[in-house]
């Protein structure tokens, strides 16, 4: 089953309005959000890939920066809301001719949603090595069918192409197994993948918890840091493919850590990424 055409793509999403003090402002649609797509966008929360994304762009638009992104760190202080517009006010931290670092603050109504800060630099020629090489399944050696659309898939996910490596192990499909699962991805409107987009695909996809329990327990994400090792360019990354690795790597005391990899068609590392979840508690408990 193939994913819907969304409303308004990732592109669109990123477009900022420039507020009278210089801010950046947009909206979050509905068709972003982290709920079931059977249920209303309010079942659940604004994607927080998404949001990762509009923090570099509003870091990037706002001061002007040209060096490439190399990490990202994000902090979600609280849920925002859809429609309402969400401001961005990014700010230098210190400037430099090889190093930059900026930070940006999030509100909606007064309210903070979400800080994040960025380092920008520039890329020196230097002798690569790739600890993380790891060339990936052919893309054409896997299922087109092996998905995740459905009722009770995330709206964010119809702006993804899924194609998994032996998935997807959603609800239990990996108990008494490694916490794992392998997929390539891009975005469904087969935009180039770019930094923002590689904010947005690290993030779209289930907790691998899920895929430990046939009772996945609800969770929301505290922190995510991304550092982009390689920019995408056509060659690694064609037609936006690129190549994802999601692990748990703890679960306990009310929180859950996990990391995610991304390579190019060739094996070339593109960016990790870890993220920090907290578990909600359960109703009745």
């Amino acid at each position: 089953m193939a994913p819907m055409t969304p409303p308004v793509s990732l592109d669109a999403a990123l477009a900022f309005r420039t507020l009278d003090d210089g801010g950046l402002s947009a909206p979050v649609p509905g068709h972003f959000s982290n709920g079931p797509s059977g249920l209303a966008p309010e079942k659940g929360f604004p994607f927080g890939g998404l949001l990762a994304a509009l923090c570099a762009q509003a870091m990037r638009e706002g001061l002007a920066l040209t060096a490439p992104l190399r990490s990202l760190s994000v902090q979600y202080l609280s849920a925002a809301r859809f429609g309402d517009p969400v401001d961005f006010r990014p700010r230098l931290l210190r400037g430099g001719r090889n190093v930059v670092y900026a930070a940006v603050e999030a509100e909606q109504d007064g309210r903070m949603t979400h800080h994040a800060t960025g380092t920008y630099g520039l890329n020196a020629d230097t002798p690569p090595l790739t600890p993380l090489h790891l060339p990936p399944p052919p893309l054409e050696s896997l299922d087109p069918k092996a998905t995740i659309y459905g009722p009770m898939s995330p709206h964010f996910a119809q702006h993804v192409e899924y194609r998994f490596d032996g998935g997807p192990n959603i609800l239990g499909g990996n108990a008494g197994k490694p916490v794992v699962e392998r997929t390539w991805m891009r975005m469904a409107d087969r935009r180039p993948l770019d930094e923002v987009g590689l904010c947005y695909l690290l993030d779209a996809l289930y907790p691998p918890a899920w895929t430990a329990s046939s009772t996945p327990t609800p969770m929301t994400t505290v922190d995510l840091r991304i550092d982009i090792l390689t920019d995408p360019t056509p060659r690694t990354a064609p037609d936006g493919w690129a190549f994802f690795e999601f692990r748990m790597l703890d679960l306990g005391l009310g929180w859950t850590v996990d990391e995610a990899a991304a390579w190019g068609v060739d094996g070339t590392p593109l960016a990790i990424s870890r993220q920090r979840r907290k578990l909600l508690p359960q109703r009745g408990a």
